[in-house]
């Protein structure tokens, strides 16, 4: 299990940090967001160091603005230091953290000090959801780009328009993905809390639907006003029992915010934006996939009620680009195979990425998929079985499930994944190992074939290793 977030709130951490410059150390400071909080953090003439265990193109560039980063853990790092923001993510034995706490350091995990950091913006956008939140807060973004409102925005993926997934703009707008893991987003302060979905995942932390549905009414009740997916009930269950008012997307007709005449084209859609039954513009997204017009709604609405022009929207939604990870088209392999790179690590998800892909019309779809974490992989098996066999792919290969915090405590595997997965009617297999799976796909596919590379783990790895230099 991670650590636990701290919640000293807003009042508490402005308590801690006082009225002049502090000095702050991060814990995972080369993870995306802890990164950005760290930039902050030295734009208000804060000291900033941190520990990272992998030197990274980020933490390279805090280098580069005089941070120092340490790469082995060792309290003495830390000394001197008058707080440590920290990532749930470390062991709760690192040194720095153990030092931190011996030593009455205060200590706040990374969403409550984000939480705090974003206080100071005007408009504050969240972007919540089991799927879709990196997606949908790159479109957010590139509106409000479009509409010259230069908004800071918090992301979870890079975006292709800037390459990066954060953005350092002014103080009047803050967009943000809002992670539901460990509750995370209960720490934060939007005024505009968006709802994509609501599904079981996380299982290593929420129990049951019912859960879920509290945690997201809290985190709807944070904010003043909601968008949230009239498509899905469950996300509305949750709206109703925030007692705040919200309004609906949705692809069916009786949300404030639908999509009509979606027309596909090779590589994106065009279709119409109404809102409540009257249409506001004629969208174009250069991105392929079904799910991928809901999201665009979903920001159009979003954007749309926070003041932006149609027009506006219109021109934001035909500039994006998409993001990294998302249906990305990696290369070609030396025999001419194309090669797509996803992060899809949840059945609904996978579902929806090998639909997609199933699309592009190649001769044969090869998914290489990799489960994140044993606890995610043996609650959604079935799920992740269906997905796998059932929506598209022509052959399927497993590779060994990435543990991330976890021990298989479950007795789950790939192999057994692969299993169900040929018994459903799909050709499929576990390989040992990415070289195994490098040489395979080398040798076996090739002009006319798509492989396609999914998960959350370190999957990201294959890809480079398939295409031709």
């Amino acid at each position: 299990m991670a650590l636990e977030n701290t919640h000293f709130g807003y009042e508490g951490i402005r308590e801690i940090m006082g009225d002049g410059p502090k000095s702050i150390f991060f814990l995972g400071i080369g993870g995306v967001s802890m990164n950005s909080l760290a930039q902050v953090c030295l734009m208000r003439g804060h000291s900033v160091a941190g520990y990272d265990r992998t030197e990274s193109a980020l933490t390279r560039r805090l280098e580069g603005e005089g941070v120092k980063v340490y790469y082995t853990a060792a309290a003495e790092n830390a000394a001197g230091c008058d707080l440590v923001v920290y990532t749930v993510a470390i062991p709760r034995d690192d040194p720095v953290y153990v030092w931190a706490g011996e030593s009455g350091i205060p200590r706040i995990s990374r969403a409550d000090f984000l939480g705090y950091i974003m206080k100071r913006y005007g408009v504050r956008i969240g972007i919540s959801g089991m799927h879709g939140k990196s997606t949908t807060t790159a479109i957010v973004a590139e509106i409000f780009a479009a509409a010259g409102r230069e908004p800071t925005v918090f992301g979870g993926a890079k975006m292709a328009a800037t390459g990066e997934t954060n953005v350092i703009g002014r103080e009047d707008y803050f967009i943000f993905e809002a992670c539901e893991y460990m509750d995370s987003f209960l720490d934060f302060y939007p005024t505009v809390s968006v709802v994509l979905n609501l599904e079981m995942d996380h299982v290593d932390y929420f129990k049951d639907m019912d859960q879920i549905k509290r945690s997201f009414a809290g985190f709807i009740r944070r904010g003043e006003t909601a968008v949230v997916n009239g498509d899905c009930e469950d996300a509305l269950e949750a709206a109703r029992m925030s007692g705040k008012p919200f309004v609906t997307f949705g692809r069916r007709g009786d949300a404030d915010y639908t999509a009509s005449n979606v027309t596909p084209f090779p590589g994106g859609s065009e279709f119409d934006v109404l809102r409540r039954g009257k249409k506001l513009f004629r969208a174009r997204i250069n991105v392929p996939g079904d799910h991928i017009v809901t999201d665009a709604v979903a920001a159009a609405a979003v954007s749309v009620e926070s003041g932006v022009s149609p027009e506006a929207a219109a021109a934001g939604l035909a500039s994006y680009k998409g993001i990294k990870r998302r249906m990305e088209r990696v290369g070609d392999t030396e025999s001419g195979a194309a090669v797509f790179d996803d992060y899809a690590h949840h059945p609904t998800e996978v579902a929806a990425t090998l639909r997609t892909a199933s699309e592009f019309g190649f001769d044969r779809l090869v998914v290489v998929f990799q489960p994140h974490t044993f606890s995610r992989t043996f609650e959604l098996f079935d799920g992740f079985a269906d997905a796998l066999a059932k929506t598209g792919a022509d052959e399927v290969i497993l590779a060994p499930i990435y543990p991330a915090r976890e021990t298989n405590v479950f007795g789950v595997t790939s192999d057994q994944l692969a299993d169900a997965v040929a018994e459903r009617g799909t050709r499929a297999r576990c390989l040992s190992s990415f070289g195994e799976i490098a040489d395979e796909i080398k040798k076996n596919y090739g002009r006319g074939d798509c492989v396609l590379t999914v998960g959350a783990g370190d999957i990201e790895k294959l890809a480079p290793m398939l295409v031709s230099e």
